[in-house]
């Protein structure tokens, strides 16, 4: 179902209000450099709807949600698999829809593979935007006082009831993701995160504007129905752009259509003390505006004591649907920092086995606390604290674990950046690929590696073809790094009896590889 408001009339004294709206409520965004844009149509854009009524099992809205770049494929298999609807993987990468009835909405919560919820308001897919920057942001202002809020704010007060109130509310946390490094103009898609909502929040008084859809008059009268004197919401808009045809930087975008959101709702703007937030992301012409729904990014609810290089724990997840662990698998994490990869799996995986291990006793360390920290929150809610993972410090070239015992190794390898050295890993990679085939089991054992050393990880797989065959690369964003996660098949090939058990000095050909090499990085 479509609908296709009447757009673009001239607000009421747009310009004289933002100067004060640019003043007093700077609205959150992130963008980069003004670039021009190359279109001329000024055709009003069609949003697709993302609201229908069932009268069996309430409404239906559409979710947004955030996933780690590169794994929005297992994201849509969690969602189909969990909440029985198909996904649909935004042209933005990092970003799912998929549509729910209201009476779903906990579950939602419930996915692994997501990192923040938004509920949509209104998408388009082929927005049309003006060639002048005036016009464009003109027209954002406009669109504010249009859209269809009504069941967005609804599905907001319902996810509110859902949450577990808490004495305290977050401040303000700007941590945002870095872009994926390889595009150009590309707005970051942050972490968005979210803050712990009031019990009681209401619209204020304020006079009704002269022009509005009959849905958003509903929602501001739905607001106004509040007890006199109830606290005045507070707001912020998020913008994330992503594209080099923009005649608009993001901090315009949030700061005029923020401008009109706060005019039409008679809403507080407020960056860090908000109660809602509203997101406008914009890649090329697709533009989707949404209500944002989590409180903070989900990736952070196993890890309490961080490490310089902690995975976020939604990729871990992708990392460990990759290769599908069964009942009594043995998996092993022999670099395991944190312990966000084991600890994952042995909260969603429980029938596995876990070993996770590391060669310095700080990451151990860690990793025990981390463990602790969620058996104690399952024993303070009244679930099994038990957890199926064991942690042991160890040396990786030498794990002292019998040949062929694993089932699945699965670990973030490191980058040579904050930890260890692109010079150190041309030694650590093959090194680390012999002891991780010799414990595997033959023919049936996988392995799961992260890695944004990609040349010498290549060099290393091609020194041990006759132990791992490379079934599966997805590529990933890790904090703004171009990274792959490699999915491996251990062959058939005993261990000891082919040449890459052998551990050979290093000829002329690699030291060359190695000094050339050590240059790009200089």
């Amino acid at each position: 179902m479509r609908e296709t408001p009447k757009y673009f009339t001239p607000l009421v004294a747009a310009k004289r209000k933002q100067v004060a709206v640019t003043a007093c409520c700077r609205m959150s965004s992130q963008g980069d450099d003004v670039a021009e844009q190359s279109s001329n149509t000024v055709e009003a854009p069609t949003p697709s709807s993302s609201t229908e009524t069932d009268p069996t099992s309430g409404t239906t809205v559409t979710i947004g949600a955030t996933v780690p770049t590169g794994f929005e494929h297992t994201a849509a298999e969690e969602v189909k698999e969990k909440i029985g609807v198909d996904a649909q993987i935004s042209k933005d990468r990092g970003r799912i829809y998929f549509p729910i009835t209201t009476d779903k909405l906990s579950q939602v919560h419930l996915l692994r593979s997501v990192d923040n919820l938004f509920v949509v308001v209104a998408e388009y897919d082929h927005y049309q935007f003006k060639e002048s920057k005036e016009e464009t942001l003109s027209e954002l202002q406009e669109l504010a006082s249009k859209l269809p809020w009504t069941n967005a704010l609804e599905v907001w007060r319902l996810n509110r009831t859902l949450k577990k109130k808490k004495g305290h509310r977050k401040v303000g946390n700007t941590t945002k993701a870095k872009s994926n490094t390889e595009a150009s103009d590309v707005a970051a898609a942050p972490e968005a995160v979210q803050h712990e909502l009031p019990e009681e929040t209401s619209a204020a008084d304020g006079d009704a504007k002269a022009e509005r859809t009959p849905d958003s008059e509903t929602c501001q009268q739905d607001l106004d129905e509040n007890a006199p004197g109830a606290k005045l919401i507070k707001f912020r808009v998020t913008c994330n752009r992503a594209g080099d045809k923009h005649s608009f930087s993001s901090n315009e975008a949030a700061r005029d259509f923020g401008g009109a959101v706060q005019e039409f709702f008679q809403w507080k703007a407020d960056m860090t003390k908000f109660d809602i937030e509203v997101l406008l992301n914009i890649h090329n012409e697709e533009v989707v505006i949404g209500i944002a729904l989590t409180e903070e990014s989900l990736h952070r609810r196993n890890i309490s004591h961080f490490g310089p290089t902690t995975l976020r724990s939604t990729l871990c997840y992708g990392m460990l649907r990759l290769c599908k662990p069964q009942a009594s698998d043995i998996i092993l994490d022999p670099m395991c920092g944190t312990g966000a990869i084991p600890l994952e799996g042995a909260i969603e995986f429980s029938e596995s086995f876990y070993i996770a291990g590391d060669n310095n006793d700080m990451a151990v360390n860690r990793t025990v606390n981390n463990i602790c920290h969620i058996q104690k929150r399952r024993a303070d809610r009244g679930s099994p604290s038990g957890l199926p993972i064991d942690t042991v410090q160890w040396d990786l070239s030498n794990l002292p674990i019998r040949t062929s015992s694993v089932d699945i190794i699965i670990t973030d390898m490191p980058f040579g950046k904050r930890m260890g050295s692109r010079k150190k890993n041309w030694d650590l990679y093959p090194s680390c690929l012999r002891e991780m085939a010799r414990v595997c089991r033959p023919d049936s054992g996988k392995a799961v590696l992260l890695t944004q050393d990609k040349k010498c990880f290549a060099k290393a797989i091609s020194r041990m073809g006759g132990l791992w065959r490379k079934l599966h690369t997805v590529w990933v964003n890790v904090g703004g790094l171009h990274a792959g996660v490699y999915l491996l098949k251990r062959t058939t090939a005993v261990f000891g009896q082919t040449p890459e058990d052998v551990h050979e000095s290093r000829g002329r050909g690699d030291s060359q590889m190695k000094e050339k090499d050590d240059k790009e990085i200089s």
